[in-house]
């Protein structure tokens, strides 16, 4: 009988490292087969909470919040895709030029928890802004992803057009915030065990196996 295991995934949609984390979390997740029912719950976490619809320029942003000189940030983006491309997923860095606001995205995300296709919307989400170079406040781009993620469109433009979940998301980003989370991906385990950042799945896969043999 399968062994189940909750993993509580905080991540940003325009996080790149958490891209690469879930990717490699799922090949870990499929190496160990049919041992674990994993339970997915993917938690909010913004990491540009102020940053206004319009977004900014992500090569004047990073210089700012980080201090990276445009080589090193050339050094990061080369790194980042090189990651993507091992986990099977392409970073189109030429696409990808401002960084924007997602409170939306998560609102929907958490709406989408209860469909059961959260899984699918985030990753139409990171394909949206990563691989295609989309601009993840813009509506049009949710409903986009919410399609290809096989959501009802009708509810998820209701959910957009109005401020449901506007308050439970913020209240788990503090939540998140209050456990001492302030990077991510943060991945917890059983809501016991954190692994932190873009990790690759042979971690992942060494983690959840010990994790699994101690229930």
């Amino acid at each position: 009988m399968a062994t189940p295991i909750r993993i509580d995934f905080v991540s940003d949609v325009s996080c790149p490292w958490c891209v690469i984390g879930l990717r490699a979390l799922e090949t870990a997740l499929e190496r160990i087969g049919p041992d674990l029912a994993p339970e997915f719950h993917f938690q909010p976490f913004e990491l540009n909470p102020n940053m206004p619809r319009e977004g900014q320029d992500i090569t004047e942003h990073i210089a700012e919040k980080y201090g990276a000189t445009p080589d090193q940030q050339e050094q990061s983006r080369a790194m980042i895709r090189q990651r993507g491309a091992d986990v099977g997923f392409t970073f189109a860095m030429d696409k990808r030029s401002r960084i924007y606001n997602t409170f939306d995205a998560h609102r929907l995300l958490h709406w989408a928890e209860d469909t059961g296709r959260q899984k699918e919307l985030k990753h139409a989400l990171f394909e949206a802004y990563f691989t295609n170079g989309e601009d993840p406040s813009a509506h049009d781009t949710l409903l986009r992803a919410a399609e290809k993620a096989g959501l009802d469109l009708a509810a998820a433009q209701a959910v957009l057009e109005s401020d449901q979940f506007a308050d439970e998301v913020r209240t788990l980003e503090g939540f998140w915030h209050q456990q001492g989370i302030n990077s991510v991906p943060a991945v917890i385990i059983n809501q016991r065990h954190l692994i932190s950042g873009g990790q690759p799945a042979e971690l992942f896969e060494q983690a959840l196996r010990q994790i699994a043999a101690e229930q």
